[in-house]
């Protein structure tokens, strides 16, 4: 979340990739989650339109540009996991997302992000199903 938060906020071209080597050079990050962080963010970054068109349609009455950053960078790494991580359980990457909501985000947060990747996972599963 740090990274896609460092990456929306930079100025001029930064890509996924410039803020995770900025990330780890000025904070601690456990050598071990590396490669998860680095396949969640190829991701992200190979299909950020795919993902943000998915939580479009999963936002009831919302703008994906209009919610705070924080927000949105949590339900694009939900999202890249229920739409693109068969090893995560989607259940899993929505209570991450809650509880990333929690720590960081405003006090509607948890509830708002839960409400979203739900709606996407149920979505994303009626198509696999029909």
């Amino acid at each position: 979340m740090q990274i896609h938060y460092r990456w929306e906020s930079g100025s001029g071209g930064l890509t996924l990739r410039d803020a995770l080597v900025d990330t780890v050079q000025t904070r601690a990050v456990a050598e071990r989650r590396l490669p998860y962080i680095r396949e969640v963010l190829d991701l992200m970054d190979e299909s950020l339109p795919e993902v943000d068109r998915a939580l479009q349609r999963a936002l009831d009455n919302w703008r994906l540009d209009r919610l705070s950053t924080l927000d949105r960078a949590i339900l694009r790494l939900g999202a890249t996991e229920i739409l693109f991580m068969e090893e995560v359980p989607p259940k899993v990457s929505i209570q991450e997302g809650i509880r990333l909501a929690e720590s960081y985000g405003g006090p509607e947060s948890p509830r708002f992000v839960n409400g979203v990747l739900d709606a996407l996972y149920k979505a994303e599963g009626a198509e696999e199903r029909g």
